[in-house]
């Protein structure tokens, strides 16, 4: 059985005055209190409908902290997607390929958004950012028509998708491989792998040891590429670091002249991804649609990187 619905008011901490706001948690409690006796009827309904955030990442880890957040920026990253700046208390924090539940007050629908800006722009900025896809889900469709400077609303971090090497560990190859807004992760790894790159420069070396990073990304134009101008900057600022290839699947017109070294028409191939796998020393993340996840997770099982250097998000 369900308990009675909820409440659950959230100190403001990002105004200086002591103020509140309450966000209706009902849908926050289904996801962690039915009973065992409901959970087949559960897996039944869920079955016959699409399941919620919640629901999907039920068994992911998240803190235990809900903190409050402000919009402090808000630019159109393209025709569909929407990029939100949000200041943040000083003891937020995640790891790089992580996503926040969104909670919108008056709004019983959670969102799942991953964060699409580095731990390292957190600890300079306080602030994180979001790419949010327009769509008819609730909070998607909030922040694309309603959201505005200013609005207030409350996250948590959660998720096992994530990069987050100590300076002790020996250094890894990463192979990032996306598939239209599944890049958002992924794009937070990248920055926080440049981060890393540049801390080791400034001590000489003496801090985290980071091996080659390469992102295969893939979307149906290059207007749908998003991030593509900071993502081809870093890699000219580490080249024997990083390095990338953009993947377009429809689109019959010519690319603009600074991405073509850095595109090709089609999917991602077995060649590619082939290039650089090395079963010893490659950490392979994947994030996009089910299909894909599934067709690249076999070929990379098939090119010999063992399970469980084949990362992936489930919740999709």
């Amino acid at each position: 059985m369900l308990l009675p619905q909820a409440t659950m008011s959230v100190p403001c901490v990002l105004t200086t005055a002591a103020r509140t706001f309450t966000l209706a948690a009902g849908g926050l409690l289904r996801s962690r209190l039915l009973c065992p006796a409901c959970s087949t009827i559960t897996r039944k309904m869920s079955s016959e409908r699409q399941m919620d955030h919640l629901e999907r990442t039920a068994n992911n880890n998240r803190q235990n902290a809900v903190y409050t957040a402000k919009v402090c920026g808000m630019m159109n990253e393209s025709d569909t997607v929407k990029r939100l700046r949000l200041a943040v208390p000083p003891d937020f924090n995640f790891r790089a390929g992580q996503w926040v539940d969104f909670f919108i007050p008056g709004m019983e629908t959670v969102g799942g958004f991953s964060m699409c800006s580095s731990p390292g722009l957190l600890q300079r900025e306080g602030v994180i950012e979001l790419a949010v896809k327009y769509a008819k889900h609730p909070p998607a469709h909030w922040i694309h028509t309603q959201c505005a400077l200013g609005s207030q609303v409350a996250m948590r971090v959660g998720g096992d998708f994530f990069f987050d090497p100590a300076p002790s560990e020996p250094s890894v190859d990463l192979l990032l491989v996306a598939g239209g807004v599944g890049i958002n992760p992924l794009y937070s790894i990248l920055l926080h792998a440049a981060d890393l790159l540049r801390c080791g420069h400034a001590s000489g070396g003496r801090d985290y040891h980071i091996g080659s990073t390469h992102l295969c990304y893939s979307a149906k134009n290059s207007p749908e590429l998003l991030f593509k101008n900071t993502i081809m900057e870093v890699c000219q600022e580490f080249p024997d670091k990083l390095s990338c290839k953009f993947h377009i699947t429809q689109q019959s017109t010519n690319f603009e002249q600074q991405l073509q070294p850095y595109v090709s028409r089609g999917r991602i191939t077995e060649a590619e991804l082939q290039a650089h796998v090395d079963p010893q020393r490659t950490l392979c993340y994947l994030c996009g649609p089910p299909p894909m996840i599934q067709a690249l997770s076999q070929t990379l099982t098939d090119l010999g990187l063992p399970k469980d250097r084949i990362i992936f998000e489930k919740w999709w």
